[in-house]
């Protein structure tokens, strides 16, 4: 079963509003309309099982309505699965984390240029901590973000973060996935300081044809894969702002990667991480 980790969906009724202003930012045409239903015709398409839906908690106190989103797609859709939300200014996040794990969510997106808060904030390390000692997985946003000039989670802040939550919650779990190849348009810092650590990374805004916020080459990618180890790396395309369909069949075209990697990557790395 493949399993894309990493798209975005919103309400009906802000979803059209939601990706127009989102677009200004990005250098290209979006391939969902941004709703539920634009990305389960997507999925079809593409023959894409399930997908981990993520959301962007953009101001403190949004914990509320992002949770009642998040779970009702949770409670209605056996081939969607949403994490939650939280923005390091919430009030008692080890409550919201207990909270969500208590309600079944599998993990929580962090957005740290959305919350222009550095990755290795203090807050941002009080929350990670939190959600690893509950046994959630967290995934970031690494790297470069069309909407900001400053790059809030490089990959040298990232970890200095992972290594700085590992001593307040030791553990050798890997509970912790940076997006966009480890570093959006940062490849080399990627390489430099994620690739072989203890953490999963996503492929999403990786094919430079396709989509939006990619610049890496076929052979980038797949020297992260095979230095990283393809055991820690979930397939992901950003839609809608990347291509299901067109993501799977370029994946799957990538040479030097064995049939077993491949499986890997497109479906039960994922599977391990969700407990399906």
């Amino acid at each position: 079963m493949i399993i894309d980790f990493h798209t975005h969906v919103y309400p009906d009724k802000i979803a059209q509003r939601t990706v127009n202003a989102l677009q200004k930012f990005v250098d290209g045409t979006p391939y969902t309309d941004g709703t539920v239903d634009g990305l389960l015709h997507s999925m079809k398409e593409a023959g894409v099982g399930k997908c981990v839906i993520l959301p962007v908690t953009t101001r403190s106190g949004q914990f509320e309505s992002i949770t009642k989103f998040a779970k009702h797609i949770n409670d209605t859709y056996d081939n969607l699965i949403s994490f939650g939300g939280i923005h390091p200014d919430d009030e008692d996040i080890p409550a919201k984390i207990r909270f969500l794990k208590d309600s079944g969510f599998k993990g929580i997106k962090i957005h740290p240029d959305y919350t222009e808060t550095f990755i290795d904030d203090e807050r941002y390390i009080r929350m990670i901590a939190e959600a690893k000692q509950a046994g959630l997985s967290v995934i970031t946003h690494a790297g470069k973000d069309p909407a900001y000039d400053i790059i809030h989670c490089p990959p040298d802040r990232g970890i200095n973060m992972l290594r700085k939550v590992n001593e307040l919650v030791p553990g050798t779990k890997t509970f912790l996935i940076f997006a966009h190849l480890g570093g959006s348009l940062d490849i080399k810092e990627a390489e430099k300081y994620l690739v072989g650590q203890n953490c999963y990374i996503d492929i999403s805004c990786s094919f430079n044809d396709i989509g939006t916020l990619s610049k890496t080459t076929d052979d980038d990618i797949v020297r992260v894969i095979k230095n990283h180890g393809a055991d820690k790396i979930l397939f992901a395309t950003d839609s809608p702002w990347n291509g299901q369909k067109e993501y799977v069949k370029r994946f799957k075209t990538l040479k030097g990667l064995s049939d077993t990697e491949k499986e890997m990557i497109l479906g039960k790395n994922a599977e391990r991480i969700l407990n399906l």
